[in-house]
């Protein structure tokens, strides 16, 4: 991989958000919708049921993370679909820039919108809501790291069906996070799900994650570590899974000439 390419890429993808206002506020708009709303709910709840505050912080948590891994899955996507409906996909993968820089390239992107979002909620939580998710200090950290190769993963195999069936498909870059979100436990522990899906949720990273993450906030730092170390192992699983997925569905693409359809 050349680095020169790489760069080129990212700058490409930045520049289009830069002279595209709509898709800059697309960014922040729908994390801090989601923030203020679960935010607003934790207050109500906390005010009319006498909720224990710590399921506030719970909540409000959950809600930051959940944006990290969903930037970081939809972000792979658009960076291919970009190029897709702008007709310049052929342009792309008939210059030097290799699949895996095009894939580095659009991790970046993931990774840097995933911090973005995650700066601004946290912020926002702290004024608002007086919630500090700082506080996890070195747990945040590594519950970050493991949502991002849990999104990076999911938005490999959304873009891996995209570059198969093409423009039809495309909803699918919105839709995976959600088929997947009942069982990453974001907002309730794996016990709460029935008996039978229990044993899917374990084959999830994230319920891990936020397993983890509730953990954290109750002070039961050793439980995050072990968390931490079975998403890890699923992620790197899932991780290289992908990656042959997504290898065997451009090369079906490339020898059946439907990378110059879509973009006729």
């Amino acid at each position: 991989m050349r680095w020169n390419r790489i760069h080129a890429l990212v700058m490409k993808y930045m520049y289009v958000c830069k002279r595209n206002a709509f898709r800059a506020m697309d960014v922040c708009f729908w994390p801090v919708m989601d923030l203020l709303v679960w935010g607003f709910v934790t207050l109500y709840l906390l005010k009319v049921s006498g909720a224990v505050p710590t399921m506030i912080t719970f909540l409000i948590g959950a809600v930051i993370l959940w944006n990290v891994l969903y930037r970081a899955q939809q972000v792979v996507c658009l960076s291919f679909l970009e190029d897709l409906w702008s007709r310049n996909l052929l342009n792309i993968f008939t210059s030097p820039v290799k699949v895996s820089e095009f894939i580095t390239a659009a991790y970046i992107l993931g990774l840097a919108q995933a911090l973005a979002v995650m700066l601004i909620l946290s912020v926002m939580a702290f004024v608002m809501y007086s919630f500090n998710v700082m506080t996890l200090g070195f747990d945040l950290a590594i519950l970050f790291s493991n949502l991002m190769l849990m999104g990076w993963a999911m938005g490999l195999i959304a873009t891996s069906l995209i570059v198969r069936w093409g423009p039809q498909a495309e909803v699918l870059a919105w839709a995976i996070p959600f088929v997947v979100q009942p069982l990453c436990a974001v907002f309730y522990p794996v016990s709460v799900l029935p008996t039978w899906l229990q044993p899917l949720a374990r084959c999830v990273p994230a319920s891990y994650v936020f397993e983890g993450m509730r953990a954290a906030i109750s002070g039961s730092h050793e439980l995050v570590s072990n968390y931490a170390i079975i998403a890890f192992g699923l992620n790197i699983v899932y991780l290289a899974v992908a990656g042959l997925f997504f290898k065997y569905m451009f090369e079906q693409a490339r020898e059946r000439g439907l990378l110059a359809k879509y973009c006729s």
